[in-house]
């Protein structure tokens, strides 16, 4: 019996010693070791804290931060958001780094180190995010080969000759809003009304991005945004919360509800894929959505090069998700910004709306009229600066990689400051973080002198593949609204920027409308 309890516990002693060790490799002499490697190349930050590292002094930071709005109108809001990185940068400058969780983030500030790491994009690849990856994989998560082949198929949907096919659907849907509007505005030259157009903004790109996405299916399209819009406010939730490792497989409430979600968006979203896979292949005519457009590139390929050269129906899938976060937030994000600092320089929103009333009239905006707006193109530029969907862009080093004079070990996470960037006064001058849509008026070369200082859609080969989708979306919304109202900041307006998945407004967007 002795000699039976000893030839079983040798090898399980052994097999625990081995990841026992490798457990305590990853949770502390790799970080120490990271830690070390840093240090010596003149990087400062918090010591590695066993596992944590920054996560919870980073949540409670952000968590108070969010409690209350900025006291003043003002652009200058990464403390709010970033509330931990901005005191990381007050206590050891720029050349420093915060831990998450097990991993050392260094922060990037040299303008042509950040041109390079954007360029590389199969040496700098981008951070897993399993939380993230629940409400969608697709192009913006995968590395590499698949990363390519994901790129080269959706990139056929949004050229520009397809791009210039989508302003009617585009017309649709803010006629659609703008029709809810005008129940609820008086129509009296003295009439006006306060209203939330944050929801209203957020209704309409996702009521845009089903209509192109899905065509006649975009009902069933706005029930999937719908349950992504939940899954992504409960994600949120979590991010929030204390960091306690594995805590995403633990039988919670809000981790049940996510999965059922996950398989119900997933369920009807495979559904409407085989419908309109079975459609084409019967012979039904391609139309101009951008399902059809990416099962149609996607046929091709296989047929071209055998069925593992395509991708799968679960990579069809993903990437139908991945285009409701994508096309719905960072459009409503950038409108929503836009119609707040119109309201507070009606000098520019009198601009834009002559420019506009100078191209449309009261007509239905087209292309090459949206293309030919001068003026609300260097508004929603300068919006882009001071407002970027996206705050920050992080990459991370899979071996030992130089970048200019430093070497970085792998395992270091790469963060690309974009709001910081395009605030910076040595960069932007004085006036950086003011509203000065001038800036752009003979393009971006020329407000940037030439300096890789303004990326609020990425660069490089992962730059947005759907940035010239947003921006039309934007000018055909901009436009339709400046054909109708004018607006203005509500004494009620709390500016308080904060991010959930995308840069918005936490209490929303409260202005006061009257029509034109």
């Amino acid at each position: 019996m002795d000699l039976l309890y000893i030839s079983v516990a040798i090898p399980l002693g052994a097999v625990a010693l081995i990841y026992g060790w490798k457990f305590l490799n990853w949770a502390w002499f790799i970080p120490k070791k990271l830690e070390k490697s840093l240090r010596q190349q003149g990087f400062n930050g918090n010591s590695y804290k066993f596992m944590l590292g920054d996560l919870n002094e980073i949540m409670a930071m952000e968590k108070e931060s969010l409690s209350k709005p900025i006291t003043s109108f003002s652009h200058d809001f990464s403390p709010r958001i970033l509330p931990f990185l901005h005191k990381t940068f007050t206590n050891y400058g720029k050349n420093s780094f915060v831990w998450f969780g097990t991993d050392p983030a260094v922060f990037i500030w040299d303008l042509e180190k950040i041109r390079e790491i954007l360029s590389k994009a199969f040496v700098f690849q981008k951070l897993s995010n399993p939380m993230g990856e629940v409400l969608a994989k697709g192009l913006t998560s995968y590395e590499t080969d698949k990363w390519a082949k994901h790129r080269r198929l959706i990139n056929p949907a949004f050229q520009m000759d397809k791009i210039k096919q989508m302003p009617p659907s585009f017309y649709m849907s803010c006629c659609d809003m703008l029709s809810e509007w005008e129940k609820i505005v008086p129509t009296s030259d003295e009439g006006w009304i306060e209203l939330d157009v944050w929801p209203y903004l957020q209704t309409l790109t996702s009521d845009a991005i089903s209509r192109t996405a899905f065509g006649s299916s975009y009902g069933q399209g706005k029930k999937i945004f719908q349950l992504q819009k939940e899954l992504a406010a409960l994600l949120m939730k979590a991010t929030l919360s204390f960091f306690i490792p594995g805590f995403r497989f633990l039988p919670t409430r809000a981790n049940i509800r996510m999965n059922r979600i996950r398989k119900e968006v997933e369920s009807l979203l495979l559904d409407l894929i085989d419908k309109r896979t079975k459609a084409i292949e019967a012979g039904e005519a391609i139309t101009d959505n951008l399902l059809d457009m990416l099962l149609e590139s996607n046929m091709k390929e296989k047929q071209e090069k055998g069925n593992k050269f395509g991708m799968s129906m679960q990579d069809v899938v993903e990437e139908c998700k991945l285009f409701y976060i994508a096309g719905q937030e960072t459009t409503s994000s950038l409108l929503v910004w836009t119609m707040i600092l119109l309201s507070n320089h009606s000098d520019w929103q009198a601009r834009a709306r002559e420019e506009v009333k100078q191209a449309f009239g009261t007509a239905q905006p087209h292309f090459q009229g949206l293309n030919g707006l001068k003026i609300v193109s260097m508004i929603l530029q300068e919006v882009l600066r001071l407002y970027p969907p996206v705050f920050m862009i992080a990459r991370k080093t899979h071996k030992e990689t130089a970048i200019g004079n430093v070497s970085f070990p792998a395992g270091v996470n790469l963060i690309l400051p974009v709001v910081q960037v395009q605030h910076d006064r040595k960069i932007w001058g004085d006036d950086a973080t003011e509203f000065k849509p001038e800036r752009f008026s003979e393009g971006v070369g020329k407000a940037t002198e030439g300096q890789f200082s303004y990326f609020p859609f990425g660069w490089g080969p992962r730059i947005c593949i759907g940035q010239n989708f947003a921006m039309l979306e934007a000018k055909m919304a901009v436009a339709m609204i400046l054909q109708r109202y004018s607006f203005e900041l509500s004494p009620s307006y709390s500016h308080a920027p904060t991010t959930l998945l995308f840069l918005q407004p936490q209490h929303g967007a409260h202005l006061i409308l009257r029509k034109v």
